[in-house]
C-alpha cells in the first residue's frame, strides 16, 4: 500500500517509539513526514511506533488510538452491518449487477470505506491529514496479511492529498463525503476518536466547496453523510435522502443519472 505525496505534517506533532529496536524506523518516518523525532512525551500529541502497530497518543484521550480492520468495530460491522441492505449501501447505489467505483473524499479512519470495499466496491481513500493517513497506511499494510480480509483490502487504495485538488483531476461513479460533524457544546459526548479528528483537522471550512467539486467529478452520484438533524451542506438540497437511526445520507444524482429515471432514484445504476 502506498501513499501519494504526503502533505506537510503539523509542526507541533512529533514521532516517537516505545521500542529501542524501532528507533531508526521512527526517525525515518519523521524525516518522511518532515517533522521531528522525540522521546515519549505524555503531554503532547505524538505518532508512536510500537511492535504491533502505529498509534496516536494524545493528552486527555485515554488509551492510544490506532486503526484495525481485522478486529473490533470494523470486524463487527463487516459481519453484522446488514450487507447491501444497509442504508450506506443503498445510498451508494449498490444493487444486483451494480458495484460502482468510489472515491471517499474524506477517509478519516476508513470505516465506511472498509464496509464498501467488503461489499465489492473498488474505493480510493483520500485523506489530507498526513497523521491520519499514516495510521490508515499502517492498518492497510497489516490487513494485507489477513487470510480473512486480504481480498477486501485489495479493493482499497490510499492517497494523502487534498480532496478538492484530487477531484479536479479524477472521476469515479460515486463520490462519498463524510464532512466533519458540527461540534457539540459538550465535548464529552463525542467519542474520543472523533474528538481527535476534530483536534487534528480543525474546523470544517470547505465542505461546501468539496461538495461542489464532487458534483462535477462524480459520474453517477455524490453521497454526503450527515447527522440526522444537520442541515444540508451549503444549503444544497439533495435528490433524495436515506436515513438510519442517527445518520442521514444525502444523495445528489448527476445529470447522467437523472436522464435515466426509475421509481426509486436511490437504486439508479
Amino acid at each position: 500500500m502506498h501513499l501519494g505525496n504526503l502533505l506537510a505534517m503539523p509542526n507541533n506533532i512529533s514521532i516517537s517509539t516505545d521500542s529501542a529496536e524501532l528507533e531508526q524506523k521512527a526517525i525515518e518516518l519523521a524525516n518522511k513526514l518532515n517533522t521531528s523525532f522525540a522521546s515519549l512525551k505524555p503531554q503532547q500529541i505524538q505518532l508512536v511506533l510500537t511492535q504491533q502497530h502505529i498509534e496516536i497518543r494524545a493528552p486527555d484521550l485515554g488509551n492510544p488510538i490506532f486503526i484495525d480492520f481485522e478486529q473490533g468495530k470494523n470486524a463487527h460491522r463487516r459481519q453484522f452491518g446488514g450487507g447491501r441492505g444497509q442504508p450506506l449501501a443503498k445510498a451508494i447505489g449498490l444493487k444486483k449487477g451494480a458495484t460502482p467505483t468510489i472515491i471517499d473524499a474524506t477517509a478519516g479512519f476508513g470505516r465506511d470505506a472498509f464496509v464498501l470495499a467488503n461489499l465489492g466496491c473498488q474505493i480510493t481513500l483520500i485523506e489530507r491529514n498526513p497523521f491520519i493517513a499514516t495510521l490508515l497506511e499502517d492498518a492497510l499494510n497489516r490487513a494485507q496479511n489477513s487470510p480473512e480480509i486480504s481480498d477486501v483490502i485489495k479493493q482499497m487504495s490510499l492517497i494523502n492529498h487534498d480532496a478538492i485538488a484530487y477531484l479536479n483531476q479524477h472521476r469515479a461513479d460515486v463520490i462519498y463525503m463524510d464532512p466533519m460533524y458540527p461540534s457539540r457544546e459538550k465535548s464529552a459526548l463525542v467519542k474520543k476518536d472523533m474528538r481527535l479528528l476534530h483536534q487534528l483537522a480543525g474546523a470544517d471550512t470547505d465542505s461546501e466547496q468539496l461538495l461542489t467539486s464532487a458534483r462535477k467529478s462524480a459520474i453517477k452520484r455524490v453521497v454526503v453523510k450527515r447527522p440526522k438533524s444537520a442541515p444540508f451542506v451549503g444549503e444544497q438540497k439533495p435528490s433524495t435522502s436515506i436515513e438510519s437511526k442517527n445518520t442521514r445520507y444525502d444523495v445528489y444524482l448527476t445529470n447522467e443519472s437523472l436522464s435515466h429515471p426509475t421509481k426509486d432514484p436511490t437504486l439508479l445504476s
